[in-house]
């Protein structure tokens, strides 16, 4: 059987230099959503841990499609190390799953630009190379200086860590420097026990691209990660090279259109009568839009996580077919694209929420509804100007098949 490699997040809730930090969105997604989004898409990784004590970061990462383990309060403040984290999450992942962890990954997601490579390179050295331990570096060239300490009583002023600052030789004639980047470690999960620390045995260096290093530390950090994520963001499956963010879709683009329900189709209110029952208003356009659609012979489906007779009944009605009370809604709609024949890029998938965002990363063509939560907007490659249930799927059909619809 291949290894366990489970990724664990460190993502505490108090943030000093950030306020709420790890929920802040760089390119549209906040920063924990990109880590476990770059965790699950690794080769190597078997699941996705994010350690935390914070409700909103829980919501998240569970809506990103990672486990939740909340973090005690004795290892949850400002001194606490990651490895009591990591440790903790381990041994709370094991009894949950009743499994033995191989390798465990540190994953910060303070790094932004973190990438799948990164990952699958540090989870590589332990799990197919041997090593005990490993961690992302990039090459450094810069010279290093220190204030002198007070009580040296020297009147030298600085001085030189990494260099004698009376001889300053070229770049191609100094030892080549390498800098911990802080995004990820791998560690053998017995080791890691026995030792309590994530540098032990054999430590494999593990080089990335020195133009993604970045560490959010204060709120200086985070505009530069947000003027650098158009730069620095893989294009999402897809896409054409050099098209335009803003470019809608047309119907040569895409096989299938995957609908969410609430707040896609209805706008996200709920009535409820007197004997329990839920009503919801739906708009005549969006049921003229789809049945278009069908008409132009593309897959339809819909897909949502309420278990609900009103989901089915809209279903029936509109003649598509549903998957309901759904769970994770990525791993059904994989499972539909293979059984369908559809390859994902060629799918159009709609939402509006959070747990909408593993679906998004899976498709060519994530659209979010107006109105929708703030972190899918931006997490979408196109955004209608029609709020769910005011005939948004109707817009979208227009966008397919002409404006004349």
């Amino acid at each position: 059987m291949p290894p366990t490699v489970v990724a664990v997040i460190p993502a505490r809730g108090g943030s000093k230099g950030v306020p709420a930090k790890n929920l802040a969105a760089v390119g549209g997604v906040p920063l924990v959503a990109r880590a476990v989004r770059e965790c699950r898409a690794a080769r190597l990784v078997t699941d996705v841990v994010v350690s935390t004590d914070d409700a909103g970061i829980a919501a998240a990462a569970r809506g990103a499609g990672a486990v939740v383990v909340r973090r005690p309060g004795d290892i949850a403040g400002d001194t606490a190390t990651s490895e009591a984290a990591v440790l903790h999450a381990m041994d709370a992942y094991e009894a949950e799953q009743g499994t033995t962890v191989d390798a465990v990954l540190l994953v910060q997601c303070t790094s932004p630009f973190i990438a799948r490579e990164d990952i699958d390179g540090v989870a590589a050295a332990v799990v197919e190379d041997g090593a005990d331990s490993a961690l992302t570096v990039a090459p450094f060239h810069g010279f290093v200086w220190r204030d002198a300490e007070p009580e040296a009583h020297t009147t030298d002023g600085g001085y030189g860590v990494n260099h004698d600052k009376s001889f300053r030789p070229r770049r191609q004639d100094r030892p080549q420097d390498l800098l911990e980047t802080g995004a990820a470690y791998a560690m053998d999960a017995a080791g890691f026990r026995t030792s309590g620390h994530r540098f032990f045995g054999r430590t494999e260096l593990v080089r990335t691209d020195p133009a993604r290093v970045l560490e959010i530390d204060d709120p200086h950090d985070l505009a530069r990660a947000r003027a650098l994520a158009p730069l620095l963001d893989a294009p999402r499956p897809g896409a054409l090279p050099g098209s335009s963010p803003t470019r809608l879709p047309v119907i040569d683009d895409i096989d299938a259109v995957v609908l969410d329900f609430d707040g896609t189709q209805t706008d996200d209110r709920v009535l409820i009568d007197a004997d329990g029952r839920e009503i919801v208003a739906v708009h005549r356009g969006d049921g003229l839009g789809i049945a278009a659609l069908r008409k132009a012979q593309l897959k339809l489906l819909i897909l949502s996580t309420e278990q609900n007779p009103v989901v089915a009944a809209r279903a029936r009605k509109l003649r598509v077919p549903v998957l309901h009370g759904i769970d994770r809604k990525d791993l059904a709609l994989k499972q539909w694209c293979e059984e369908q024949g559809v390859a994902p890029e060629r799918v159009l998938y709609v939402g509006n929420d959070v747990n909408d965002l593993p679906c998004f990363d899976l498709v060519g063509w994530p659209v979010a509804v107006a109105g929708a939560h703030d972190v899918v907007r931006g997490a979408a490659r196109a955004v209608t100007a029609t709020p769910g249930g005011s005939g948004a799927i109707r817009e979208i059909a227009a966008w397919l098949l002409g404006p004349s619809l």
